[in-house]
């Protein structure tokens, strides 16, 4: 089944500020929370979608790249960084976007409206960890198929003697004496409203329900250590330069057992020698000398594929262009293929001999060496506006 829009999900339009996404969203979450709709499965697929639209709408680079692209634009599964879809539990959802509800503990982003802390729905583990940013430099080759590239990163990783929990051993941890392993205590503050009663993380364990008496020898109780990850990074053909992709959970390891950040992706092209890149379509600059031009001839010019010859006609002017079809780049929504633009230019010899002065005197006063322009030859301006409609 084709993914709904996600301004059509949220009912706002496509201009709409961070304010109306988040006020949406917030009405959506509510309608089809499932605490309020027990046993629906229709409604939780629908929580589920809003928290897919608002994941990338809420987000300045994920937003631009789906209204550029589409969803292709933000399809985890080409690199482009989006939502995880069915790989993403009510939990991550909760604990995601539990702050555009008031609670900052992370828990269930309803607060009191359902029943306390979550309702034991969630319980956060620790401390997320950070994203990490990457560059990826890419060839026009590569760009144009897709590739496969194998990058060693340096980052945190979970701590392999204590298994990220920063305790010494099972024995050196213990239920939280100030959440009595609940993860939320309840505040209450005095405003000019009256007395106000919110749920937050507990300041003592951080969320996780238990304390640690005796920290791991090796992470000094973080839970995390330095290490080399090799990460296999699939690219979809057709990316562009400034492109963002996005691994989940790639990142950086979470304190205290809590969940991994994300690893973004930069996309830099590499500049080829004989190729220019515009969108989906590529351009090479060919040099005629004069006699070629005026008598035509064959060549062979590059394309991504290889060397491709081409027939250049007798009387071929400066500025023509030939097309050829489908040698461009693929869309990175798998809509088609651009073409190569093989742009003329008649080469002007900056430096003659006096044997090469001598013809071309003679040929100075010929007539058919007089410019002589008739209805069918459109000027620069319109050939390029032809070709590049």
């Amino acid at each position: 089944m084709a993914k709904r829009d996600y301004y059509e999900i949220l009912g706002v339009a496509k201009g709409a500020d961070e304010t109306a996404i988040k006020k949406a969203y917030r009405k959506m979450a509510i309608k089809y929370h499932p605490d309020k709709n027990e046993g629906n499965k229709q409604a939780e697929e629908k929580f589920k979608e809003a928290a897919e639209a608002y994941e990338v709408l809420s987000d300045g680079d994920k937003r631009a790249r789906y209204d550029r692209f589409g969803h292709a634009g933000v399809n985890p599964n080409m690199g482009g960084g989006g939502f995880s879809g069915g790989g993403m539990s009510m939990e991550d959802i909760f604990r995601q976007f539990g702050d555009i509800f008031g609670d900052s503990g992370g828990g269930s982003p309803f607060g009191d409206f359902f029943g306390g802390a979550g309702g034991g729905r969630t319980r956060s583990r620790g401390q997320r960890g950070s994203n990490l940013r990457i560059k990826v430099s890419l060839g026009l080759e590569e760009i144009a198929n897709g590739t496969t590239k194998k990058i060693k990163v340096r980052k945190q990783i979970s701590c392999d003697t204590c298994g990220g929990s920063g305790a010494k051993d099972s024995n050196s941890v213990q239920t939280c004496g100030t959440c009595r392993g609940g993860g939320y205590v309840r505040q209450v503050k005095s405003t000019f409203l009256g007395q106000m009663q919110t749920t937050v993380t507990c300041p003592t364990c951080g969320g996780s329900g238990q304390t640690v008496t005796a920290n791991c020898s090796k992470c000094k109780g973080d839970g995390r250590t330095y290490g080399d990850e090799t990460i296999e990074i699939e690219i979809p053909a057709g990316v562009e330069e400034g492109m963002q992709l996005s691994l989940r959970g790639k990142g950086n390891a979470g304190a205290n057992g809590g969940p991994p950040g994300d690893l973004l992706i930069n996309v830099e092209e590499i500049p080829h020698e004989s190729l220019q890149r515009d969108g989906m379509k590529l351009i090479y600059e060919l040099y005629l000398n004069f006699a070629d031009a005026a008598l035509g001839t064959s060549v062979e010019v590059p394309t991504i594929e290889g060397l491709v010859k081409i027939k250049i006609p007798a009387g071929t002017q400066s500025g023509k262009i030939f097309r050829l079809k489908g040698k461009g780049l693929p869309s990175v929504q798998s809509y088609g293929r651009g073409d190569e633009l093989i742009y003329v230019n008649v080469w002007t010899p900056k430096k003659v001999n006096n044997d090469e002065r001598v013809l071309l005197e003679k040929l100075r006063d010929m007539p058919n060496f007089n410019p002589q322009p008739g209805k069918s030859d459109k000027g620069f301006f319109e050939k390029m506006r032809d070709y590049f409609k």
